[in-house]
């Protein structure tokens, strides 16, 4: 019996930090599972490609959103995951599937939280005229990006930078930070203390 920790990794798009997940140097680590809601999304691909279990499920094949999450974790609850970490995944869990999985989801944001959150994160940033933005990895609480910082990655914003253009920096900031709060995690090193996370030495 495997005695690694073991995620899963749920995701919607493109998935270049589900690979850069995959590929981080972490022995300690099993990518058990990538769970997808989108059927056409090439992070299926990338799972393929790189020997990863996925699972498609589609919540518009559901009545209700509690439909939807009951039939996720019926699903990977044979995998015992120990961290699910939501990277690019669209879709909002309901407080039924955090209460369930409490202090075992992530997900990672693209500002710096809690400036910019909700939809379109980069594009707020250029918009509002922010002199830099990054990225962030959080507990994942009942509300919208409200959860408990782990771990933030800081990138500047040129004059010159658009909404693509700040996009591709947070992307490469991403995939340093996220592998980096998933060790952390796995390592038993972050401590809640309240709103905050101490991360053990």
């Amino acid at each position: 019996m495997s005695d690694k920790f073991k995620i899963a990794i749920f995701s919607s798009g493109n998935g270049s930090n589900f690979e850069a997940i995959v590929n981080a140097n972490m022995p300690n680590i099993e990518v058990s599972l990538l769970f997808c809601n989108m059927k056409d999304a090439y992070v299926l691909e990338r799972a393929r490609k790189l020997s990863i279990e996925s699972l498609f499920l589609s919540h518009k094949d559901f009545d209700s959103r509690k439909a939807f999450e009951t039939e996720i974790i019926s699903r990977i609850e044979k995998y015992d995951v120990q961290l699910i970490v939501l990277a690019g995944f669209k879709r909002i869990l309901s407080p039924f599937f955090t209460s369930h999985y409490e202090k075992k989801v992530i997900n990672l944001h693209p500002s710096l939280l809690p400036a910019f959150t909700g939809l379109h994160a980069p594009r707020q940033a250029v918009d509002y005229g922010a002199k830099f933005s990054g990225c962030t990895v959080h507990y994942v609480d009942e509300g919208i990006d409200t959860g408990p910082i782990i771990t933030q990655g800081l990138v500047e914003i040129d004059d010159n930078d658009t909404e693509e253009s700040l996009i591709q920096k947070i992307h490469q900031k991403e995939h340093e930070i996220l592998p980096k709060a998933i060790q952390l995690i796995s390592e038993d090193r972050c401590v809640l203390d309240g709103r905050r996370v101490l991360i053990k030495s």
